[in-house]
């Protein structure tokens, strides 16, 4: 196969961050994508209806000439989220989910969820008014990093799902054979988003040989067994699974500093990356589902009516692109892809950084 035409996709899990950063990742989104859900996880967060329209506007300020992007916005939700906001998000017609961080589990969670039962209103209503809950499934307190997903689920995630029975749910960037198995056996209104680097890399890859701060995500990658079930379930033709890149850049100094902060940035080349993901796993033939169907169906969209092509050419991902007032390195840079969407970005000049390990076959 030398060229794969897809429905053009969507990404249901995307940080676009904001300011200067927008000129970045806005036109890099727009590449790939049709539509995006805008995490809310700004600082300060996009706690209501009218911080959600203002970031929008934003957003839509640094999109390529004649893009037809569309930003879905997210309403960061707190302890103190109300009926009244939930309602006032989904009159806006810009607010297409409500976001639950658990409070501290990753960036710009301080604000977040304390106890999901001081959310119940909210929840409530968002059920009422079908509004999709995503959710960061990460336990925080004293529970080892590698069983936070799995403490989550158990003692989180299925109450909730179980409680809102009418509640589209997605456990955002899907890690673990545990949450491989539950959404696969779940219920009807629980799904999921996995990113491109949960699919391709093991924490080995992260730490074996010196630690590789562009891998270092949240939540983190998990054993070779996780990855390996995470792969087979999305895979599989599942229509619980979608994509979502999770794409959350960082400027390359706080990646690679004493106390790196958590996030991949992929939307360079998320396509591409699904596609080797896919291809390794002979199951090329899944990937317009999970890339283009199964996310704009959950949500209750309608699927694009446009298509893209990926053609089989081996490029080499660029050592780093330009990022605000500094600079901003990719998922696997200085490595080598075989397919490719179109010419991305001219890169800065020189490495800074040895490359990423392959992905396992």
């Amino acid at each position: 196969m030398q060229t794969l035409t897809l429905t053009k996709p969507d990404d249901w899990h995307h940080h676009l961050r904001d300011g200067a950063a927008l000129a970045t990742t806005v036109p890099f989104a727009a590449r790939s994508f049709g539509r995006a859900i805008a995490m809310p996880n700004l600082s300060p967060p996009v706690t209501t209806a009218a911080l959600a329209v203002a970031y929008r506007e934003r957003i839509l300020a640094h999109l390529p000439p004649g893009s037809a992007f569309e930003p879905l916005m997210t309403l960061y939700l707190t302890d103190f989220t109300t009926r009244a906001d939930v309602a006032a998000a989904a009159d806006s017609g810009v607010v297409a989910a409500c976001k639950l961080y658990p409070k501290g589990a990753t960036t710009n969670s301080h604000g977040g969820v304390s106890d999901v039962a001081k959310i119940a209103d909210a929840l409530d209503e968002m059920e009422k008014r079908q509004l999709l809950l995503l959710v960061h499934g990460e336990a925080t307190g004293d529970v080892d990093i590698f069983d936070r997903e799995p403490t989550f689920l158990e003692d989180t995630f299925k109450p909730v799902a179980r409680r809102y029975p009418n509640l589209r749910i997605v456990l955002e960037h899907a890690s673990t054979k545990e949450a491989a198995a539950y959404i696969l056996n779940g219920p009807p209104n629980v799904a999921a988003t996995v990113t491109p680097q949960h699919l391709l890399f093991n924490r080995n890859d992260m730490l074996a040989g010196g630690l590789k701060p562009h891998l270092y995500c949240m939540p983190i990658l998990k054993a070779e067994a996780d990855r390996a079930a995470m792969a087979a379930a999305v895979t599989s033709g599942s229509p619980k699974f979608f994509l979502g890149t999770d794409s959350a850049p960082h400027e390359y100094l706080k990646k690679e500093s004493a106390c790196g902060c958590a996030g991949v940035f992929s939307a360079h080349a998320p396509l591409e990356l699904y596609a080797l993901a896919f291809e390794r796993a002979g199951a090329l033939d899944k990937l317009e589902g999970f890339a283009s169907f199964h996310g704009p169906d959950f949500y209750g969209r309608p699927r694009s009516a446009e298509t893209v092509a990926l053609r089989r050419e081996a490029w080499t991902v660029p050592a780093e692109y330009p990022f605000a007032e500094g600079r901003l390195v990719p998922l696997m840079h200085g490595e080598e892809l075989p397919w490719k969407l179109d010419a991305p970005p001219a890169a800065l000049p020189g490495p800074r950084c040895p490359a990423a390990k392959k992905p396992r076959t």
